[in-house]
């Protein structure tokens, strides 16, 4: 199963990953997908990311069963910590300096 959280990205992103995924909630998707669509999706979605974020989950043979992928910049980035994905914080100052001002 392969789980896909986006923010903010274009309306054609979401078209082409209601294509292959089921939508059960605003920007979350959820489908059993080979790795050729997962792979081609994905860079898809972080090519046309822009000011937008999102988070790709998928099934891997390591210690946790799983990758996470991210794009787009927001506060909390993955980082691997001998073999583990560990969620870390940057702090607010740094958030609030790369988010564009309205």
């Amino acid at each position: 199963m392969t789980v896909l959280s986006t923010t903010a990205v274009p309306d054609h992103v979401r078209g082409a990953l209601t294509r292959w995924m089921i939508e059960p909630a605003p920007g979350l998707y959820v489908g059993t997908l080979s790795a050729r669509v997962r792979n081609e999706l994905w860079r898809v979605v972080s090519a046309s990311i822009g000011n937008g974020a999102a988070v790709l989950i998928h099934p891997e043979a390591n210690e946790q069963g799983y990758v996470l992928r991210t794009a787009g910049e927001r506060r909390r980035i993955p980082v691997d910590f001998d073999g583990l994905t560990l969620v870390a914080f940057r702090p607010e100052e740094y958030v609030e300096a790369a988010d564009p001002p309205f």
